[in-house]
């Protein structure tokens, strides 16, 4: 019984725009929503049906001012693609879908990255790496 422990089940994002922000993030990863959630609440599945993000209507939400300023970004997503050239493809699709890029470092030898910021402004990374 000591082994047991809680499993992450999945991570939500607060959001002005719920339906607006799964959406972003449903065209951005390939989930697909789950049938009968409403506007105040909205959960991605993956492929498997194992449910990944949510996103909890809110009256509204300040945006984190990363990297400087007042309001600090609380959390964000790590997204991984296997090649450099994978990176450049997928950040055309994030521009094209919303995301806006607040860092560049896709030059970097030791690990090509970019920081980008949700419609919400949230922010997250996508960078080439192993998947675990």
């Amino acid at each position: 019984m000591a082994d047991r422990v809680p499993r992450l089940r999945q991570v939500v994002l607060d959001a002005p725009d719920a339906p607006a922000l799964a959406e972003f993030y449903r065209r951005l990863l390939g989930f697909s929503r789950r049938p009968g959630d409403g506007s105040d609440w909205v959960v991605l599945l993956d492929a498997a049906g194992t449910p990944r993000l949510a996103f909890q209507q809110v009256p509204s939400l300040p945006p984190p001012t990363w990297p400087d300023g007042p309001r600090p970004q609380m959390l964000h997503l790590d997204l991984t693609v296997e090649t450099r050239a994978e990176l450049d493809e997928q950040h055309e699709r994030a521009i094209s879908l919303g995301a806006r890029l607040l860092t560049d470092q896709a030059d970097d030898p030791a690990e090509p990255l970019r920081v980008y910021a949700d419609p919400a402004g949230h922010p997250f990374c996508l960078f080439v790496g192993s998947p675990g």
